[in-house]
Parts: C-alpha cells; structure tokens; sequence
C-alpha cells in the first residue's frame, strides 16, 4: 500500500467539516480535500449557539459536504482506509452526529474508526501550512471555548503549562463585543471595530499579567467593558449602541478590549518560551488567525529570535482537515489506537493531558 487515506469528521460545535488525508509510508500527510459548512447564519438570530439547532444541521450537512471531499479529491468511499472523527471536546449532541457518521461508514466499509481529540486537532493544524513547524515547542491554543499554553514535544507528548481558570480568549471577545451591540459572533466584528479606535483610550485591566505562573483569567476584563458601558449610558440600549454618532467611542472602547486580550497573550507565551528554554511557538485556534495577536507576537519573537507558526487562515477555525490530520500523524506515530467495533462513546469533556 502506498498510502493510506484518512476521512476526517469534525462536528464538535457550529461547523460541519469533512477533509480527505492522504497519509504516505514515507513523509507529511497531505490534504488532498476538505469541505466546511458554519452555521454562523443560523444562530446569529439567537446571539450564540444553540445546541440542538447544532446537531440538526449537522445532520442535514455531513453526507453532502463528505461527497464534496470525495468528488474533489477524485476518490470513492471505498477508497479510505480510516474514519477519523472528533471525539470530544465538544457538545454532547453535535459529536454524536460525526460518532454516528462515521461508525456507520466503518461498519458499511468495515473500516477501522480512530476518535480524535478536538484540540490535538488544532495543535497540529500548522503541520498543514506552507510553514510547518518542527518539535518540540510551546503551543498557544486559544480559541472561544479554550486558552492553554503547552509544551509540545512530539505527538502525544503534551505537557500544560497554564490555562484559562474562567473565560477563554475567545470568549472575551465574544462576550465583549455582545455586551457593545455588535452581531454574533462577535469577535471578528469586534476586530474589525477596533481598526478605527484607540487601544489606549481606555485603562481596561490585564488579568493574572504579573500571576507569577502561565495561567489565565478573562472574567474581569469583560466586567470591565461592562462598567465602561454602563459610565457611558450605552449598556442595554440597543438604539444608543447602533447610533453612528456613538461609533468614535464604540471602536475605542473596542480597540482598547483587543489590545488588553493581546497583550495578555503575547506575554504569557513569551514567559512560557523563557521558561521551557523552547525557539518555537505554534499559535492554534479562531483566535490565532487575529491580525493584531499575530502582529504582536510575530514582532516580539523577532526580537527574540524565535520561530512563530501558524495555520492557514481558513484551517483556523474547526475543520475537518485537523482532524484527519491529527488521525495521520497518530498513526505515523505509532500511537493510534484504531477500533473496528462501532462506538458512540463521545466525550464532551475531556483533558489533553489524558490522551
């Protein structure tokens, strides 16, 4: 066999992702295909996500969006040798659409089945790019549901150096940019609002910055944005936040909540490096694909000498090219443990560390 192909299924959250791996006996897996269907339009009505709106759609989008992989990468579904699907983190609801997918696929094929963890995806999502990185290195993982630094020095050796205790970064931006009037979701709207405003407007607070350790904390500052909004008479008055003479102050208060974000971030994986002794950092999750936080931190690792890595932008956000990546390089590494027995044993929560 020359290669092996890898079907993977993300279905964790508001994405429906499907991507074809192929996996060589010698070399990087390469991605030959993948298809992703949000559902941003559907719960924008409802300014978050609904969980069983989620796994409706996921239904209604995974045997077309598995086709389109399919047809684009000139294969059949005979011709994969693995299904790779999300196994958790996620919601219970949305991973047991992609866990039931793909069970039937294997038992259909019979072809083995491989449950791969959400964020192992993302942390390997850079080995996709035209910059792949090489281990070890510390990894920021930050998206709207996580923030964790790690130590990464292999596949399957992951060491957590700190994490978020309440609000992820992403959820700072999100929570943020609902509480100043912008759609959902509100992180990108609140990225672009801050391109017109001041980052030093507003003295907004840096959680746990000088902590003495590699955790974080985001809470305070959506509090913060809060009290701002509140002193300004603009909290919960939709026609005052949506009136253009509002807008100067707005992107202001916008800008000034993205800077505190960003520099929380960029300092604490600078302290991560320093104390790992690590050269390289891999930046994984939504919000790895902010301009301001690749900007920052692009330009203080310069200064260090120290390699940045990315994904590609649109492999940012949950896909399933992650996660039939994540199944290759698992298997090329000797560390999958591959099931040829149907299962739904999804795991909504689940630790990294305990892969």
């Amino acid at each position: 066999m020359s290669e092996r192909l890898i079907l993977g299924i993300e279905s964790s959250c508001d994405e429906t992702g499907l991507a074809l791996v192929a996996l060589p006996q010698t070399g990087a897996p390469r991605l030959l295909s993948h298809a992703l269907h949000s559902q941003i339009d559907m719960h924008q009505a409802y300014g978050g996500v609904v969980p069983e709106l989620a796994s409706r759609d996921h239904i209604r989008r995974v045997v077309p969006l598995a086709r389109q992989v399919l047809s684009e990468s000139g294969k059949t579904m005979a011709d994969v040798d693995v299904v790779a699907y999300t196994r958790g983190p996620g919601l219970a609801g949305a991973l047991l659409v992609g866990a039931g997918v793909a069970c039937a696929l294997g038992a259909a094929l019979g072809k083995p089945l491989l449950g791969v963890h959400h964020l192992e995806g993302h942390l390997l999502s850079p080995f996709l790019s035209a910059d792949p990185p090489e281990f070890p290195f510390v990894a920021l993982l930050v998206s709207g549901g996580h923030t964790q630094l790690m130590r990464v020095d292999g596949v399957g050796r992951y060491e957590l150096l700190g994490e978020t205790v309440d609000d992820a970064a992403g959820e700072a931006f999100d929570k943020s940019a609902k509480l100043m009037g912008l759609p959902y979701p509100g992180g990108p709207h609140l990225s672009r609002l801050a391109v017109s405003g001041n980052p030093e407007a507003f003295d907004l607070p840096r959680p746990m910055l000088h902590s003495g350790n590699l955790d974080f904390s985001f809470a305070g500052l959506k509090t913060a944005v809060r009290t701002h909004l509140v002193r300004l008479s603009l909290l919960d008055h939709a026609d005052k936040l949506a009136d253009p003479a509002n807008l100067p102050v707005l992107a202001d208060l916008a800008a000034s909540t993205q800077a505190a974000i960003v520099e929380v971030l960029v300092k604490k994986s600078l302290s991560a490096l320093k104390s790992t002794g690590l050269k390289r950092v891999v930046v994984a999750g939504g919000v790895g694909a902010n301009k301001l936080l690749r900007e920052q931190l692009d330009r203080s690792c310069a200064r260090r000498g120290i390699r940045v890595h990315y994904p590609e932008l649109h492999l940012c956000t949950d896909n399933g090219a992650m996660i039939a990546l994540a199944a290759a390089m698992r298997l090329q590494a000797g560390q999958a443990t591959l099931s040829s027995e149907p299962t739904f044993d999804v795991k909504p929560r689940w630790d990294l560390s305990a892969i």
